[in-house]
């Protein structure tokens, strides 16, 4: 198989690892990339979000699977474009992409498939947002709508910044909170079967803690030895099917990866959000302990043959990713340093790079998240140890990372 993955960060970084690790995988390509991809897949520099562009490099390479990793993509419609050029695609057309695209869509899906998820009220105005802030009370959640790369949601006791954010947005969801440890999972759905993979967990909070500003993720790790036995198999049930079999009978069947944002709630697992595509950083630690053949999985959902292909296998262990950030990241990241130590890494740990370029022959940050350091270990507790040790070796000016990713969980 010839394989063309779409992204530059380190979710990519991640699907072109383990394709690679294929034995049914000949080639590995990947547009646009970046340093750390170049070392196990060809890079291509094409506009990801360019439906005519990204359908014309898969007919050149004579791909037999197309894969896009980030959701603007998905959004701008390049599924569809691959799938017309005749080309199976792992990822949803634009219109079910607005799973994400829309939280409002993504509400009005829910509640017509009966999901337990947050009550909500959209906005346009002011006065509505003033409403809604009031009949919902503290702590505000406050939703863009659109795509916000991860932090177009505010959580907040301050009403004054509610109302700035809203503003800010011009179209918002503002919902009830909801309390209790928050987890991702991930379903492969091929239009109507769906499967899942090892929940994970997440820690979005730029600092230790959960403290400071949303970011697109700071680490995560699997599996949680903590989560309910049955909790993959009752999002399935009560949230997964019945959100695609609402999106088969809206005429837009789902192909690709429905990712789960949850909340464990004392009433149970409830959605805080959807989105069309796998979470970066979950997917660096859940592909890490995935022992089936990710290429053939993935081509299954494209063709709609899930429902024919076997059990999925995992390794035994656990994978911890701490993310290691450019300066001033989120607000507006420095970038062009050169990031070192890389090669002093070995043993339990790796690196997926996020946010890398070539600089001559230097790698340089180029992104706000720049990599995603991967420990393995036969508990949650060994691969933390692993991941922080050689998060240890590199060396990026002025680079920040939380120094408690899946401590709850060891």
């Amino acid at each position: 198989m010839r394989v063309l993955v779409i992204g530059s960060g380190g979710r990519e970084h991640a699907l072109c690892r383990s394709l690679a690790a294929d034995p049914q995988v000949t080639e590995v390509h990947c547009a646009p990339g970046n340093a750390g991809i170049a070392q196990v897949a060809t890079l291509h520099p094409v506009t990801p979000t360019d439906p005519a562009a990204v359908s014309r490099l898969a007919t050149e390479l004579r791909a037999d699977l197309v894969v896009v990793g980030p959701e603007a993509p998905l959004v701008a419609g390049v599924a569809d474009a691959v799938r017309e050029a005749g080309i199976p695609c792992f990822g949803p057309s634009r219109e079910a992409a607005r799973i994400e695209g829309s939280k409002a869509f993504a509400k009005d899906v829910m509640v017509a498939a009966g999901v337990p998820t947050a009550r909500s009220r959209t906005c346009v105005t002011p006065e509505e947002a003033s409403a809604a802030l009031e009949e919902f009370g503290t702590p505000y959640v406050v939703k863009d709508d659109g795509l916000a790369a991860g932090k177009g949601v505010v959580v907040t006791d301050d009403r004054d910044e509610a109302l700035r954010h809203a503003a800010s947005c011009g179209r918002v969801v503002i919902e009830e909170f909801l309390d209790g440890p928050e987890v991702s999972l991930f379903a492969l759905c091929d239009g109507s079967t769906a499967v899942p993979l090892q929940p994970a967990q997440d820690h979005k909070r730029a600092y230790d803690g959960d403290k400071g500003p949303n970011t697109g993720g700071m680490g995560a790790y699997t599996p949680l030895p903590w989560a309910p036995e049955d909790l993959a198999g009752r999002v399935m049930a009560e949230t997964v099917i019945p959100t695609v079999t609402e999106l088969a009978r809206r005429g837009m069947p789902y192909t690709g990866v429905l990712f789960v944002g949850l909340a464990l709630t004392a009433e149970g697992p409830k959605v805080i959000e959807f989105n069309a595509r796998f979470g970066d950083p979950e997917t660096q630690v859940v592909l890490d302990r995935l022992e089936t053949p990710l290429a053939g999985l993935l081509l299954a959902c494209a063709n709609g043959t899930l429902d024919a292909f076997g059990p999925l296998s995992y390794r035994d262990g656990a994978a911890v990713t701490v993310v290691v950030a450019a300066e001033n990241y989120p607000a507006d990241p420095v970038r062009g340093d050169v990031v070192e130590g890389l090669s002093d890494i070995d043993g339990d740990a790796y690196v997926l790079h996020s946010g890398t370029a070539f600089d001559g022959d230097r790698i340089v940050a180029s992104g706000g998240r720049v990599l995603s350091v991967v420990g393995t270990g036969p508990d949650v507790a060994a691969a933390r140890a692993a991941a922080y040790e050689a998060v240890g070796h590199i060396r990026l000016r002025g680079s920040h990372h939380r120094t408690d990713i899946a401590g709850r969980g060891a």
